[in-house]
């Protein structure tokens, strides 16, 4: 099963907080496959320092990569058209990465559940931290 991952359970993994590293080799142990979409890849790059490039991109290179099509797209601007109707405002980038999942029926790993309120949005079990 590939579980899509979020922008926070990557930058966590990547500088070795929560036991997030730890965490995804074990479900790569499990059977999982890990996978990330081109919009976890802009908010991660964004995020990095020229020292932390080879480490980065060698991580998100071993990530399956979730295309965002069209159907994708039109999918994540009517989540975030929906929602704030009933008052609720979702970043561009939190919907894309909920209709990524939803699109491709996938699991979504996150530290952030109160930026994917979908309902028929699977989040996938992440333990507590320390």
């Amino acid at each position: 099963m590939i579980v899509l991952l979020d922008s926070s359970v990557i930058f966590d993994a990547l500088n070795g907080k929560r036991g997030r590293a730890e965490y995804l080799r074990t479900l790569i142990r499990e059977g999982h496959v890990l996978g990330c979409c081109p919009v976890n890849n802009t908010e991660v790059y964004a995020g990095i320092r020229d020292s932390e490039f080879h480490k980065t991109a060698d991580f998100l290179s071993s990530l399956d990569l979730i295309p965002i099509d069209a159907a994708t797209a039109r999918r994540a601007g009517l989540l975030k058209r929906d929602w704030a109707k009933g008052g609720h405002t979702l970043a561009y980038t939190d919907v894309t990465i909920a209709a990524a999942a939803l699109q491709n029926n996938l699991p979504l790993l996150t530290d952030n559940r109160k930026h994917f309120p979908m309902q028929d949005l699977v989040l996938f079990p992440l333990p507590p931290t320390a």
